[in-house]
């Protein structure tokens, strides 16, 4: 990537995880029930505004919003568009998978839980890395996929690994969402993109691998480089899947777009959006939005917005609150 100008721009915070499903109503009663998500708000929003930053002519969304413990996701329901479906062959190191790891306080409770419900499991089980490997060793952990095959992660800490937050006295089984996992086909090219030009932190480093790694990838021989990034501020992290083995899969196709069902958007907060935007276009990263685009709506989620991709694909909608 060229990069004439680097950047001093902070992304703040993860505001919200966004999902393109088939049907609101079905994902929202999947969500509630299976994972315990509580309802913050459900909209319906169009105009050239939403269009522009999605890049959807004549976009009309239905938009629900969801919260666990701290952390939100919205549900994000074309209207007048029929989007792609996921490759129903999709693996995890091909480099459009993207999960959300949703933290729980007892595994063994949570997955009991959890299968009374028509999942699609990933994993044979839920796995627990060994005591072998530093940074993971200890952490329980189980992949899955949502009704439109997003996939999703159950993860479950032990006393010594993961946010002081999740290891506070509570009553709740589903306790919120750690981080957002993304498949990358070089991390180094990646850490360019997030923590050179996004201002993102490394808050971890670790190699997966052995017979853990394949049982809950479902994918043989499975070794991944894994790097952990944080915003500056606490919350919602981003983690980096670079595969080693079996190697890398398929590259995330150009003609997807946000109304098709692979895609998740994951919104970041920044502390200049005009200069990060610039900055961006500078070191030549994909825009999606054509510019910053200005919302004065009531029922919009911010004030200003800019879709943007990371070097394999992966959206980033950056934010002014």
């Amino acid at each position: 990537m060229n990069t004439p100008t680097r950047s001093n721009v902070q992304g703040q915070r993860i505001r919200a995880i966004g999902l393109t499903v088939t049907n609101c109503d079905r994902s929202w009663n999947f969500y509630t029930q299976a994972l315990l998500f509580e309802l913050v708000s459900d909209i319906t929003i169009e105009g050239q505004n939403y269009s522009e930053l999605e890049d959807v002519t004549g976009a009309k969304i239905r938009i629900v919003t969801l919260r666990l413990g701290d952390e939100f996701i919205q549900l994000m329901e074309y209207l007048n568009v029929e989007g792609k479906p996921i490759p129903s062959d999709s693996q995890s190191n091909d480099l459009w998978f993207q999960h959300l790891a949703i933290v729980v306080s007892d595994m063994d409770r949570a997955y009991t839980h959890l299968r009374s419900f028509p999942i699609e499991p990933i994993s044979v089980a839920p796995q627990t890395i060994l005591s072998a490997n530093e940074a993971s060793g200890g952490v329980r952990a189980f992949k899955f996929k949502d009704p439109d095959g997003h996939d999703l992660e159950l993860i479950c800490f032990p006393p010594d690994k993961g946010q002081d937050k999740w290891h506070q006295k509570s009553e709740r089984l589903f306790l919120g969402i750690d981080h957002s996992a993304i498949a990358v086909s070089n991390t180094e090219q990646s850490l360019d993109f997030y923590c050179d030009l996004l201002g993102m932190q490394i808050d971890s480093r670790s190699l997966n691998w052995r017979a853990t790694q394949t049982r809950l990838d479902n994918l043989p021989g499975a070794e991944v480089r894994i790097t952990g990034l944080r915003p500056v501020q606490e919350g919602v992290g981003i983690e980096l899947l670079d595969y080693i083995l079996p190697g890398k899969g398929r590259t995330m196709p150009s003609d997807w777009k946000s109304c098709d069902i692979a895609h998740m958007q994951i919104e970041l907060v920044v502390n200049d959006i005009e200069q990060a935007v610039e900055i961006l276009r500078q070191n030549g990263v994909q825009f999606v939005s054509p510019r910053v685009v200005q919302f004065t709506d009531s029922a919009s989620f911010y004030r200003q917005g800019c879709l943007v991709k990371d070097p394999d694909g992966h959206a980033i909608l950056l934010i002014a609150e």
